[in-house]
């Protein structure tokens, strides 16, 4: 039944009579009572005896559904349509139903939403054939005949065949069967079954209200769970998802089996919910089934998950237009975070009524008083009296520290959530200008226990909001890219919980060094700050981190922190970025990199709380941005800035040093294998400062070995799991082949082909003729390559290097279906390099297949010199930087030149979706 009903597999050998000697003119027939407004009964049933069945039917739901549909476009009242849909579904299957012979003792029952008298466009209809007796012999043609007709009539139906008996014996075990079966109502057929049916499985049978409580609950927090317990992904679910269609329904289900009523409109005046509960309540299941019903038509089939091919549609739709401050899309989606965020607090507070109205039922109530204002009753909080807020509004805050000391405190009393709720418009500029109040949010910022609950709880009662308006204004932000995967609010407290996660010991094996850094930090609730504030300039327009710096130094000044304290919080907000930027943008083996940022930072101190702070960043903007990769690139900037930082700034270790350093270490390497000095530089020949730079002694001996035993004029390709100089977790492959055009775009394109991401690439050029390029990747699970692809990637490199002559065509493959939908045009920006006397290229564009080999095209073109790279995937967009000089090896000096460079290079990135589009 429901949506886990058996389906009825059509199985046309099975039908006795051939469809063509079905005939559906039965005079005994009786008419539909109140028929659907916008229906001709009578031409139906004429058509129906003049003409095919199957194609009769058909032609009557598709003009049924053209003209919902048209009257939902036309913004017709979404509950009408819904009610008006089953009803005439209701129809349909009553003339369906009397083209057969029935015998008597059997019933047809609406279950599910559908016995709620609710269907959406693409719903499945959710039927059940009750029986009188396990015996289903006497009606078995019937039973099959009819079914196999409704799925060629093309309804989808949802459907089991049960006697009463069988029906009460599953349900006991099931609580979903138990709950369609609540809801079900007599189609056609005999009621009396029903009537035996709604007997054996009341309240008093099966499914006592407390047991109901506690399995739909289980089954709400499974459901919450595998949507990352948010309500703000940026693709939602709206049926199942936090604050979704679901959570509306638990809500009814629950009340209706506890106050034993047929509708939750029923329970007004019961004590259930007041009357601006339940105001919010309707209207929010109106917004959710209107964005259901417009899915449902775009996608032509049962779709529950707000995608992005949708969102744009749906915005136009509903008559969202484009502002300068902010897109359709975006208007649109923060009304939906708003409205099932707003859900899902009325959840909260419902469901937690339901629990203290059934659970504690013959339990005794245990009561424990914590101060004057507030006292502890079955483990929950509650107030000490009724005008507690009133009379002392700082305990609107004082609530929240209380719970963040005493983790016996599971949660909030129902009643004392409502008070909340009435009562936070109290929190106004002198309340957030108080000391007391200020002291209070300082307490709960150093909680021992569940901070970040704490402030969910804040926010999802609206005190949070209301006390920190500058958060209010992200609350149901989107981020419209592939990059953040949620709102900015809940991006915040997901990278707040982060931080929080460092402290734990679990953390010491995903996370050792800000592990660390973490269980020794002093202050953490600086951390915290820095963490609220990081993002609570987006979407104001401008640069977020500049905007944002200035509202965390409000907070600091007036929450009392110190002039230090202040300066290091407003440091992190404003250089939150750059930590990130710096590990996967920029060559962090190199001597100066590190030097700079290590002047940029400037101190130890705020090095540990950058590193913490980006690390739960990047963790709380996806799942997936974080693998070995990048924890190996941030644990080397972190502990190379360390060691700059304890050298002394001044005395940055020597680059020429270095360089001797690492290549006495090679030949000390290389002696092992029996190579001498005098040809391990005979080999070397005239190899540049970078590649010693750049390069671990270990990784240079694993080259210099392999090039002297290379007898052949073919490419040497060398592949190993990286393991030296902070790149651990990806697959190294070397390649060093004769210097041409198009060698790195080609080798490029066979990795591409292969679904490996780039993550590094090292571009070198001996004088001896020879290129040589190193690349670090991760297969498409973000994983360092498998030891039995290695095979695979030489041949495909070799495959590829021998073709470079007669490139450059560029591999068209299929654009993703996402990046359709993130189309920002490719940027580019040019400068000069003094050190390294190359120009610097840097490509920020959507990731597409063939990227790289486009660029390489262009290069080509232009007759630039590719001299190194610094490759960056961060998520669905890439940020690469590209070390170039003329025909002569000199930075490029011509305007022009420049100008047509970096047209030329957008127009070929962005034609590559274009052409798919």
């Amino acid at each position: 039944m429901g949506t886990h009903a058996r389906r009825y597999q059509r199985r046309r050998g099975s039908i006795n009579c051939p469809q063509g000697r079905i005939f559906f003119v039965k005079l005994s027939t009786p008419f539909f009572e109140r028929t659907p407004f916008f229906f001709d009964q009578n031409r139906f049933r004429e058509k129906l005896a003049t003409e095919k069945p199957i194609a009769t039917f058909k032609d009557a739901m598709n003009a049924a559904n053209i003209q919902f549909d048209v009257r939902f476009k036309e913004g017709e009242d979404i509950r009408t349509l819904i009610y008006e849909r089953a009803h005439f579904i209701d129809l349909i299957l009553h003339y369906a139903w009397h083209q057969f012979n029935w015998q008597t003792g059997v019933c047809l029952m609406a279950v599910g939403g559908y016995g709620r008298g609710e269907l959406h466009p693409a719903s499945d209809i959710d039927l059940l054939l009750l029986l009188d007796n396990d015996d289903a012999r006497a009606n078995l043609d019937a039973i099959e005949r009819f079914f196999t007709f409704l799925w060629d009539i093309g309804l989808e139906i949802g459907h089991s065949v049960r006697s009463v008996k069988q029906c009460v014996e599953i349900a006991k075990d099931d609580i979903t069967v138990a709950t369609n079966i609540m809801e079900s109502r007599t189609l056609i057929g005999d009621d009396q079954l029903r009537d035996q049916l709604m007997s054996a499985t009341a309240p008093e049978k099966i499914w006592t209200p407390d047991a109901f409580f506690r399995a739909k609950w289980e089954e709400q927090q499974e459901r919450h769970n595998k949507h990352s317990d948010s309500s703000s992904n940026l693709e939602p679910n709206v049926k199942n998802a936090p604050g979704g269609l679901r959570d509306i329904q638990t809500i009814s289900w629950v009340a209706k089996r506890y106050f034993n009523v047929r509708t939750i409109k029923q329970l007004e005046g019961r004590g259930f919910f007041t009357e601006g509960e339940y105001a919010i309540l309707m209207t929010g299941e109106e917004f959710l089934w209107r964005v259901r019903y417009g899915l449902h038509m775009l996608a032509k089939r049962g779709e529950e998950r707000l995608l992005f091919d949708h969102q744009r549609a749906l915005a136009t739709l509903f008559g969202y237009k484009d502002t300068p401050e902010r897109l359709a899309i975006e208007q649109f989606m923060h009304r939906y975070y708003r409205i099932v965020q707003t859900l899902q607090e009325l959840n909260d507070v419902l469901l937690q009524f339901l629990s203290e109205a059934i659970l504690p039922n013959g339990q005794e109530q245990q009561l424990e008083p914590i101060n004057a204002r507030f006292q502890m009753r079955n483990s929950f909080i509650e107030v000490a009296y009724t005008k507690v807020f009133l009379e002392d509004p700082s305990a609107l805050l004082e609530i929240f520290v209380l719970m963040g000391r005493d983790k016996r405190i599971l949660g909030v009393r129902a009643s004392t959530i409502r008070l909340i709720r009435e009562s936070r418009q109290l929190i106004d500029d002198d309340f957030r200008a108080n000391p007391r109040n200020t002291a209070l949010f300082m307490e709960l910022m150093r909680s021992p226990y569940s901070l970040v609950r704490q402030l969910k709880r804040m926010k999802r009662y609206g005190v949070l909001g209301r006390y920190l308006p500058e958060f209010d204004r992200i609350t149901g932000q989107m981020q419209h890219d592939l990059f953040h995967i949620y709102t900015v609010d809940e991006h915040t407290l997901r990278v707040m919980k982060n931080m929080r996660k460092f402290r734990l010991p679990e953390a010491q094996e995903k996370f050792p060094v800000a592990a660390h850094i973490m269980n020794r930090l002093a202050k953490p609730e600086l951390l915290y700050i820095a963490g609220l504030y990081h993002d609570i300039a987006k979407g104001r327009g401008g640069d977020h981190s500049m905007l944002g710096k200035v509202d965390a130094e409000d907070f600091c000044v007036r929450h009392g922190l110190t002039g230090r304290e202040t300066r290091l919080v407003v440091w992190l907000v404003e250089m939150h970025l750059l930590m990130s930027a710096v590990s996967q943008k920029q060559d962090i083996s190199d001597p100066e990199v590190i030097h700079k940022f290590a002047l940029l930072v400037g101190d130890q101190l705020r090095l540990d709380y950058l590193y913490l702070l980006t690390v739960a960043d990047i963790n709380g903007t996806n799942p997936d941005l974080w693998n070995t990769w990048r924890a190996s690139l941030m644990r080397q900037l972190y502990l190379e800035t360390k060691r700059a930082l304890r050298r002394g700034l001044e005395n940055p270790i020597d680059r020429q040093e270095l360089i001797v350093e690492t290549q006495q270490a090679a030949i000390r390497k290389l002696e092992d294998k029996n190579l001498s000095e005098k040809r391990v530089r005979q080999i070397w020949g005239g190899m540049g400062e970078d590649y010693f730079l750049r390069e671990s002694h270990l990784d240079i001996a694993w080259h210099t070995e392999a090039i002297s035993c290379h007898r052949s004029e073919e490419p040497l390709i060398l592949i190993r799991q990286s393991r030296f100089n902070g790149m651990e977790g990806a697959t190294q492959i070397f390649v060093r082949t004769k210097d041409r055009n198009n060698v790195f775009a080609a080798s490029a394109n066979a990795l591409s082909g292969l679904n490996l991401d780039i993550q590094d690439a090292r571009i070198y050029s001996s004088p001896d003729g020879f290129t040589i390029d190193t690349f670090f990747v991760l297969d498409e699970n973000g994983e360092p390559t498998k030891y039995d692809r290695f095979d695979a990637i030489r041949r495909a490199l070799h495959d590829e290097l021998a073709l470079v002559d007669q490139y450059p065509d560029i591999i068209q493959r299929r654009t993703p279906r996402v990046l359709k939908h993130f189309t920002m045009p490719s940027r580019t920006r040019l400068s000069n390099d003094l050190v390294t006397g190359n120009t610097i290229l840097e490509v920020i564009s959507p990731d597409r297949p063939g990227l790289l080999a486009a660029i390489g095209r262009v290069f080509l073109r232009f007759g630039i010199q590719l001299q190194n790279a610094k490759i960056a995937t961060l998520g669905e967009r890439v940020e690469d930087i590209f070390f170039i000089s003329d025909a002569n090896g000199e930075p490029l000096s011509d305007p022009k030149l420049c100008e047509d460079l970096q047209d030329s290079i957008c127009k070929a990135l962005d034609d590559i979706v274009s052409q798919k589009h």
